[in-house]
Parts: structure tokens; C-alpha cells; sequence
């Protein structure tokens, strides 16, 4: 019994160690903007950019292979962001400020075919075979994968519902400010 654990525990440290200097030895540097880039990127991995993940996204943003505003998720706020830090003008006219979706499924015409499940990148859409499938709201990334997938049309892309939660102070607009009346500097200089 005591060989055993002996045995276990030496084959343990040593593939430990093995696996350490793999670690360092076979490491890739990632450039420094792609670093800051992905950073800024919202992280789902959803692929609607046509890249594999925001780390893709971000390796072809850094060579100019695409364009700032190849995250429909991120929005106008993000491709400004993105524009911003590489340096490039940016034509906003171009990127939709959606409200952010989230994928609801109609069960009176759900079939259970598990299509909508298997292209979900974030697991958001859960179900059985035949089965009346659902969507886990909070790891839903409104990318519409699933909605295109669905052969009854049972997927649909609904805004977020507005809960204490979810709900953000609106940005003021921009307002001129106020001129300074002549009578109030008259008494104040008085």
C-alpha cells in the first residue's frame, strides 16, 4: 500500500515537472496590443466578428486584417474604443447600437431536435432529444446562432428585460452651457 502512494506520488511530481518546462519552453508571446485589444473585447467568444473567439478578433484587429467594428456585440461604445487605441478612423454610421438580446424559446412549437443547443457557443441552450428545450438567460449572449438554426422558428431574440439588475442611468446629452447673466456679475462684483 505504501509503494503504491510512493509510486503515485513520484509519477505525480515528475510529470509535474515535465509539464513546468513544457510550460516555459514551448510558450508564444502574444504582441502587447493584442494583449489590450482582447482586453477591451466583451469576452463572450460568441464568433459573430467571423474570428475564432475575441483572442482571434484581437490578433487580426493588431495586423489590420479587420475592422474596428467587427464586434456586433460591443457596439458602438467598443468599435470607438477600438478605433481609438489603434489609431484609425472609424465611420460609425455603420455599427448598429442595438439593445442587448437574449434568446427565448416559444415550447408550443419547440420539437426537440437539438439543433439550437449544438450551435450555442456559450452553452445558453439547454434541452433533451424531443425534449422541450430553454434558455439560461444569464449566459445568453443574444448572438442569434440559434435562431437561424431552428427549423420551426421557436428561437426568438427578444431584448433584455429592464430589472433593477440590468437597468443603467441613460448618458445626459450634450447641452450648452449656460451664459453668465449680467446682473449677477454686477453683484457680485459690488
Amino acid at each position: 500500500m505504501l509503494s503504491a502512494i510512493l509510486s503515485l506520488s513520484l509519477l505525480g511530481v515528475c510529470f509535474g515537472l515535465i509539464l513546468g518546462v513544457a510550460a516555459r519552453s514551448f510558450r508564444v508571446e502574444s504582441s502587447g496590443i493584442e494583449a489590450e485589444l482582447e482586453a477591451l473585447m466583451p469576452g463572450t467568444n460568441c464568433g459573430q466578428c467571423g474570428y475564432p473567439g475575441c483572442a482571434g478578433a484581437a490578433s487580426a484587429l493588431a495586423k489590420g486584417e479587420a475592422a474596428p467594428t467587427c464586434c456586433p456585440p460591443g457596439g458602438k461604445a467598443l468599435a470607438e474604443a477600438l478605433a481609438a487605441r489603434l489609431g484609425v478612423a472609424l465611420d460609425a454610421s455603420a455599427v448598429a447600437d442595438d439593445v442587448p438580446m437574449v434568446a427565448a424559446v416559444t415550447e408550443e412549437i419547440c420539437i426537440g431536435c437539438t439543433k439550437c443547443f449544438k450551435a450555442c457557443p456559450t452553452d445558453a441552450v439547454i434541452g433533451s432529444v424531443k425534449q422541450i428545450h430553454a434558455v439560461i438567460r444569464e449566459a445568453c449572449t443574444g448572438c442569434a446562432k440559434c435562431e437561424h438554426i431552428c427549423p420551426t422558428g421557436a428561437i426568438t431574440l427578444t431584448p433584455v428585460p429592464v430589472t433593477l439588475q440590468t437597468w443603467v442611468w441613460p448618458k445626459p446629452g450634450r447641452q450648452p452651457a449656460p451664459a453668465a447673466l449680467p446682473a449677477a456679475a454686477s453683484i457680485a462684483n459690488a
